[in-house]
């Protein structure tokens, strides 16, 4: 059977955000989508957990923006002179290998922020990391324990399936963009190259395919419909980043501004829909891939 999760990131960073995802599930292909704790629309993005059950919703673990959720003196180490996080994958993996980050810290950090979506009612139904830094060396690690103290059975591994990412590429996306996204994806893969045995030992279910890095924020009708065309056995998540670009997603350092709402655009495609009806796709969250429903 094939399976596909429509995971749609940055649940709770705005409201324009929230809305798109809100419409992507409700009219379109999205499933999934991942919280995060800090996010300036935590509180809406709460009540859209009530008010759409079947929305499986998990938490996006984050370093690289905004207010930490733990106490600031308890994670001192991973602020930023303005007193927030501003980590980039980059500079984390200078201090991992400079052995300048407290793994203390970051796992205090992602505890506080899986709780407080706890604490918000919502039982989470995955981890994954915003900018994919649980796949940096050391963190998946941190991640897993995470998710096995919270009882959080599943968890993202950001290894991109090459051939469903030649079926997303279609040649009219900005090469720049591309070249350097492939690049990310294929660093992540190898970073990767363990994360799926060492959830497996943890008791963590994982996807047997994941794609979507390479074409974050350039996502085209075309590709998507290709990679559907090309979906394999088993269960696949492809990362999508849907939603309306406001004023307080502009005033962010987000790149993903108008792409969220052309993402929006594509994957509420009648087209689309129609194809993974026909294809006999069966779309599900990580609720059903964890073997919760």
């Amino acid at each position: 059977m094939k399976n596909l999760i429509v995971n749609a990131d940055d649940l709770g960073w705005t409201e324009g955000v929230n809305r798109g995802i809100v419409e992507a599930h409700r009219r379109g292909l999205v499933t999934s989508t991942s919280l995060l704790a800090n996010g300036r629309s935590f509180a809406a993005a709460a009540e859209i957990s009530r008010s759409y059950p079947e929305l499986g919703i998990g938490v996006h673990l984050n370093l690289s923006d905004g207010p930490p959720t733990a106490p600031a003196c308890e994670v001192n180490g991973l602020l930023g002179r303005s007193g927030e996080m501003e980590n980039t994958p980059e500079g984390l993996m200078m201090k991992i290998a400079g052995r300048m980050l407290r793994m203390d810290e970051v796992e205090r950090e992602w505890a506080a922020q899986v709780e407080k979506v706890r604490d918000a009612g919502i039982h989470p139904s995955h981890l994954d990391g915003h900018k994919h830094v649980h796949m940096l060396p050391g963190l998946f690690e941190v991640a897993l324990r995470v998710a096995k103290e919270y009882k959080i059975r599943a968890i993202r591994v950001a290894h991109e399936e090459s051939t469903l990412r030649a079926a997303l590429a279609t040649g009219g996306q900005p090469k720049v963009v591309v070249l350097k996204q492939g690049v990310q994806a294929r660093g992540l893969k190898l970073l990767a190259r363990d994360a799926r045995d060492l959830a497996e030992h943890a008791g963590i279910a994982t996807t047997n395919y994941f794609c979507g890095i390479a074409q974050t924020g350039v996502l085209t009708r075309e590709g998507l419909e290709r990679m559907l065309e090309n979906l394999r056995e088993g269960t696949t998540e492809l990362m999508c980043h849907p939603g309306y670009a406001d004023e307080e997603l502009r005033n962010t350092r987000t790149r993903l501004q108008e792409s969220r709402q052309t993402e929006l655009q594509i994957l509420t495609d009648a087209g689309l829909r129609k194809l993974v009806a026909t294809r006999g796709i069966r779309l599900i969250s990580y609720k059903l891939a964890a073997g919760e429903g």
